[in-house]
């Protein structure tokens, strides 16, 4: 099987190209091809690894480096799988995933930390929010509990709310190393390519689909037995390649974040209630593995998706401190800053209700064997070992 040494990854990629023939046929085979390199593409490709090492899979990358995109512009929280609707994916996998992580954890050195997040209530209305959350994480098995001012008062003298729900299996995780970690295990028995983009999808038989695929020097054309769409905010221009029965379409919601530049401890994470139709959760509060605090992200539909401008005006940077003030008066505005941007895949758009992932076989489309994973935005990341083994269980042959 072609392997391809990570300590010389450029050369090697053209080396990996040059054994497949540069014609439009294909003239080699291969089990699987996961396209896209983010956090979940790569928890599908080490899964595939590993439970069948016989079989030759690759994950084929765009970007000059794994997870460029939505998962290296995010929050990297661990989350617990509070808001969304009890019967969603979403709901099922996070709560799958969660748990992954931090058994993960205890066998691999990832830096992570188990934080805690309050998710904070300013008055009665919001309060009540917060108890038919509380009511909802029982029935699904997620630990939560009440604390009053008093109590958090006494561990975060600078949050400001009426009452909180703790959340204590959330916490925080170097997504980079996380991310490595999947890429050195692909590499056991496969591989990862980097500067390799699909550019068509085919199905002209049974046998598979024909993939052709480009670097900045060449292309090439396989034939995969299977293909594993995690495009990201690509995945819908991706499965749209094939002739569906019904096309998919991406939204982009980009969210801005903000660091903060003056002395201020605090030790859990602080999320206000959500925004309606789950838009977002509210302008949080979260640290990073360094200490680092960091504000947002807040919502922006764009229509460029590759778009990462944060604009540092005095408007933006007003609405967040007007969101912050809400719970936590005493920051100061001259410390804050604008520091980067994250874009997330989304199915909902602006104003629509919620809308769940989509991970299925494209099977009602005549496409056995291609495997669609769409609108994979947060809790993408903590979900994404899970997302891994449902996908996995999909798998027919």
């Amino acid at each position: 099987m072609l392997r391809i040494s990570h300590s010389t990854k450029s050369l090697a990629v053209n080396q990996f190209w040059r054994a497949f023939s540069t014609t439009k046929a294909p003239e080699i085979q291969v089990d699987n091809i996961v396209i896209g390199a983010g956090v979940v593409g790569l928890a599908i490709g080490e899964k595939l690894t590993r439970e069948r090492p016989n079989e030759t899979t690759f994950v084929v990358e765009k970007n000059v480096r794994i997870g460029e995109e939505t998962s290296a512009r995010n929050s990297e929280v661990i989350h617990a799988g509070l808001y969304y609707p009890e019967d969603s994916l979403k709901t099922k996998l996070c709560i799958q995933g969660n748990r992954k992580l931090y058994k993960l954890f205890e066998r691999v050195d990832i830096p992570y930390c188990k934080l805690g997040k309050w998710v904070v209530a300013q008055n009665q209305e919001q309060h009540h929010y917060l108890q038919g959350l509380h009511e909802k994480a029982q029935r699904l098995g997620i630990e939560t509990y009440f604390i009053d001012q008093a109590q958090a008062l006494a561990q975060e003298p600078h949050i400001q709310l009426h009452s909180a729900l703790v959340s204590p299996s959330t916490g925080i995780i170097d997504s980079h190393h996380f991310m490595a970690y999947l890429e050195r295990k692909i590499s056991d028995v496969g591989d990862v390519a980097l500067c390799t983009q699909v550019t068509s999808i085919s199905k002209p038989s049974k046998d598979g689909f024909v993939v052709e695929l480009s670097t900045p020097t060449e292309s090439t054309t396989v034939l995969a037995k299977r293909v594993f769409n995690s495009g990201g905010l690509h995945a819908d221009k991706v499965s749209n390649m094939l002739p569906l029965a019904k096309p998919y379409k991406l939204h982009y919601a980009r969210g801005h974040y903000y660091a903060y530049n003056a002395p201020l401890k605090v030790n859990h994470l602080i999320y206000p209630c959500p925004e309606k139709n789950l838009a977002g959760l509210g302008t949080h509060l979260t640290l990073d593995i360094a200490g680092g605090i960091k504000f947002g992200p807040d919502v922006q539909y764009i229509d460029d998706p590759y778009d990462y401008s944060v604009p540092d005006n005095e408007e933006k940077k007003e609405a967040f401190v007007n969101a912050i003030h809400s719970y936590l008066p005493s920051l100061k505005k001259d410390k804050l800053h604008a520091d980067y941007s994250g874009i997330r895949p989304k199915l909902a758009g602006p104003g629509e209700p919620f809308q769940d992932f989509i991970i299925k076989e494209e099977s009602d489309s005549g496409h056995d064997n291609f495997f669609t994973l769409i609108g994979i935005e947060s809790p993408g990341l903590t979900s994404s070992l899970a997302i891994a083994d449902h996908v996995y269980s999909m798998i027919r042959s």
